[in-house]
Protein backbone atom coordinates (compact mmCIF):
# COMPACT_ATOMS: atom_id res chain seq x y z
CA UNK A 1 0.00 0.00 0.00
CA UNK A 2 1.45 3.28 -1.29
CA UNK A 3 0.60 6.41 0.72
CA UNK A 4 1.48 9.69 0.43
CA UNK A 5 2.50 12.09 3.87
CA UNK A 6 -0.69 14.68 2.66
CA UNK A 7 -2.99 11.73 2.71
CA UNK A 8 -1.46 11.15 6.47
CA UNK A 9 -3.05 13.93 7.81
CA UNK A 10 -6.82 12.43 7.47
CA UNK A 11 -6.46 9.29 9.21
CA UNK A 12 -7.72 8.89 12.83
CA UNK A 13 -4.90 7.21 15.27
CA UNK A 14 -6.41 4.87 17.38
CA UNK A 15 -4.48 3.06 20.35
CA UNK A 16 -5.28 -0.64 20.63
CA UNK A 17 -3.98 -0.95 24.44
CA UNK A 18 -7.16 0.63 25.77
CA UNK A 19 -9.20 1.95 22.63
CA UNK A 20 -8.64 5.50 22.87
CA UNK A 21 -8.61 7.92 20.05
CA UNK A 22 -5.88 9.86 20.11
CA UNK A 23 -6.89 12.05 17.23
CA UNK A 24 -5.56 12.88 13.51
CA UNK A 25 -2.26 13.14 12.42
CA UNK A 26 -0.68 16.59 12.31
CA UNK A 27 3.07 15.92 11.70
CA UNK A 28 5.71 13.51 10.28
CA UNK A 29 9.02 13.26 11.54
CA UNK A 30 11.56 12.19 8.86
CA UNK A 31 15.53 11.57 8.84
CA UNK A 32 16.49 13.07 5.91
CA UNK A 33 19.90 11.37 5.17
CA UNK A 34 18.27 8.40 5.63
CA UNK A 35 14.74 8.68 3.89
CA UNK A 36 12.88 7.07 6.46
CA UNK A 37 9.96 8.08 8.91
CA UNK A 38 10.89 8.11 12.36
CA UNK A 39 7.99 9.10 13.72
CA UNK A 40 4.16 10.34 13.41
CA UNK A 41 3.04 13.05 15.90
CA UNK A 42 -0.65 13.74 16.87
CA UNK A 43 -1.59 17.19 18.46
CA UNK A 44 -2.74 16.86 22.17
CA UNK A 45 -6.55 17.61 22.94
CA UNK A 46 -8.17 20.74 23.14
CA UNK A 47 -8.22 22.43 27.09
CA UNK A 48 -12.01 24.30 27.68
CA UNK A 49 -13.29 24.13 24.11
CA UNK A 50 -9.84 25.43 22.56
CA UNK A 51 -9.52 28.37 24.43
CA UNK A 52 -6.35 27.39 27.10
CA UNK A 53 -4.59 25.72 23.97
CA UNK A 54 -3.64 22.41 23.95
CA UNK A 55 -2.78 19.52 25.71
CA UNK A 56 0.77 17.66 24.77
CA UNK A 57 0.89 16.25 21.57
CA UNK A 58 1.77 12.71 21.07
CA UNK A 59 4.53 11.57 19.79
CA UNK A 60 4.50 7.95 18.50
CA UNK A 61 7.89 6.14 16.76
CA UNK A 62 7.21 4.43 14.08
CA UNK A 63 7.77 1.33 15.65
CA UNK A 64 4.70 1.11 17.63
CA UNK A 65 2.47 2.15 14.66
CA UNK A 66 0.87 -1.55 14.14
CA UNK A 67 -1.70 -1.17 10.71
CA UNK A 68 -2.26 1.69 8.50
CA UNK A 69 -5.33 1.19 6.90
CA UNK A 70 -7.82 3.35 4.98
CA UNK A 71 -8.87 5.90 7.21
CA UNK A 72 -7.44 4.64 10.77
CA UNK A 73 -3.95 4.02 11.95
CA UNK A 74 -3.37 1.47 14.76
CA UNK A 75 -1.03 2.13 16.91
CA UNK A 76 0.48 0.12 20.21
CA UNK A 77 2.20 2.04 22.93
CA UNK A 78 0.75 2.83 26.60
CA UNK A 79 0.43 6.30 27.64
CA UNK A 80 0.20 7.31 31.01
CA UNK A 81 -3.68 7.75 32.00
CA UNK A 82 -3.90 11.59 33.57
CA UNK A 83 -6.85 11.27 36.84
CA UNK A 84 -9.61 12.98 36.15
CA UNK A 85 -10.58 16.20 38.38
CA UNK A 86 -11.72 16.04 41.70
CA UNK A 87 -15.64 16.00 41.42
CA UNK A 88 -17.50 17.92 44.25
CA UNK A 89 -20.44 15.69 46.00
CA UNK A 90 -23.18 17.91 46.45
CA UNK A 91 -24.73 17.58 49.73
CA UNK A 92 -28.41 17.09 49.88
CA UNK A 93 -30.86 19.39 51.90
CA UNK A 94 -33.88 17.79 53.69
Amino acid sequence: MQCRMVELRYKEVINVNDGCRLGYVGDVEICLPEGRVVAIIVPGPCRFFGLFGRGEDYYIPWDCIKQIGDDIILIDKPFPRCQPPYERKRKRRY
